[in-house]
């Protein structure tokens, strides 16, 4: 396949399920602090058959972040994208000429591109990476998985990244279903609890702006619980705040409330984009009397019912372990999210593709030491 890019106006990336590649994603950015880029995906007209009177065609497009990993050094973060997906064998080799077109456009201090993709990580569908109890056993060794991405590329330059940014690993719940059918494909438990959360009085509203305060108390004692790094409010504060609506891809945030009386008691920000929504963040009471109202499940069947009304397909739980394993720092996510029912999904992760590779080395080393960046 013959690619080349052409730049475009941020606001003018099309329509797509992945949030992180909307015109919403590039303004939320540039509110923290971050610079964007747009790029066409331009079909070579011979590829096509010669169905275009030679003219260029768009198959697609990407959104790109620029983010600094040192004083004086860039790199080009692709969140989920590109989201147009070749033929298996032609990954590398596609990403390898996409990433030489991309290399005039850039910074001339961006040191490397990251692909965050949403492509299915194609060891997901080989029988030897899973068990006998059909757990999947994860991809295989960065080295195995860079013979199989650099094969037949001109560089063999694709390097599988120390880290990922966005969670490779999620579950997916079909929302397109009626609310029954979409009960009964949870398990017997989640269905047991969502109802025990609205026996117990939990009720759950869209608090919008005005909630945020509240929420983010929520967050702080979650962030403390789980010794994560700890967002500032304005942080939030930009994803509800950001204007859209001239936008080729807009994006709706919800933030929900799960509250007894007038206490809020746990929350999620919830976004809707074309036809999927996607669980952003979470957060809920440190106190223990507060998890027997069982509100986080009360909160994701109302996450879930938004969906649906929005007319989404899916509702992406954002972030799982890969596997049923009880030595896993996400295995609770694991067991709380597939208690919604919804499939697996193993994405392939962060690859780089270096424009200087002694430099990138020594990145990658730091890297590997401190894991320097978090989130998209």
């Amino acid at each position: 396949m013959q690619v080349a890019l052409k730049p475009k106006q941020t606001r003018r990336v099309v329509p797509t399920p992945y949030l992180q590649q909307t015109a919403y994603w590039s303004r939320l950015k540039q509110k923290q602090g971050r610079r964007t880029a747009a790029f066409d995906i331009i079909v070579d007209p011979a590829d096509t058959g010669g169905n275009h009177s030679g003219h260029e065609v768009a198959d697609g497009d990407m959104l790109v972040v620029l983010r600094p990993v040192s004083r004086n050094i860039s790199m080009a973060y692709v969140p989920f994208g590109p989201e147009l997906l070749p033929d298996q064998e032609m990954r590398g080799p596609w990403l390898e000429e996409i990433s030489e077109h991309m290399r005039p456009l850039l910074p001339d201090n961006c040191l490397f591109v990251r692909y965050d993709l949403p492509w299915r990580s194609p060891w997901a569908d080989e029988p030897d990476r899973y068990t006998e109890n059909d757990r999947w056993k994860g991809p295989p060794k960065a080295r195995i998985q860079e013979m199989r991405m650099n094969f037949d590329t001109e560089h063999w330059n694709l390097r599988k990244a120390p880290t990922d940014l966005l969670p490779p690993d999620t579950v997916l719940v079909d929302v397109s279903m009626d609310r029954d059918r979409i009960l009964s494909q949870m398990k017997p438990k989640t269905r047991y609890n969502i109802r025990l959360s609205k026996r117990k009085g939990v009720r759950v509203r869209d608090a919008g702006i005005e909630g945020l305060p509240a929420w983010y108390g929520l967050y702080r004692h979650t962030a403390r619980r789980h010794k994560m790094d700890l967002n500032d409010m304005d942080y939030f504060g930009a994803a509800l705040k950001v204007s859209d609506s001239d936008c080729d891809s807009p994006a709706r945030i919800h933030l929900l409330l799960a509250e007894v009386g007038d206490r809020p008691v746990a929350g999620i920000m919830l976004a809707i984009s074309g036809n999927r929504a996607t669980y952003l963040y979470g957060a809920s009471s440190s106190d223990p009397e507060d998890r027997g109202y069982m509100a986080s499940y009360g909160l994701q069947w109302e996450a879930i019912c938004r969906a649906r009304k929005s007319g989404c397909r899916d509702y992406d739980m954002f972030g799982v372990a890969p596997a049923p394993d009880p030595d896993h720092p996400m295995y609770g996510l694991y067991r709380f999210k597939t208690g919604f029912g919804g499939r697996m999904q193993h994405r392939q992760g962060c690859w780089d593709y270096p424009f200087d590779e002694a430099k990138y080395d020594v990145y990658r080393a730091t890297e590997f030491a401190g894991s320097p960046f978090a989130g998209a």
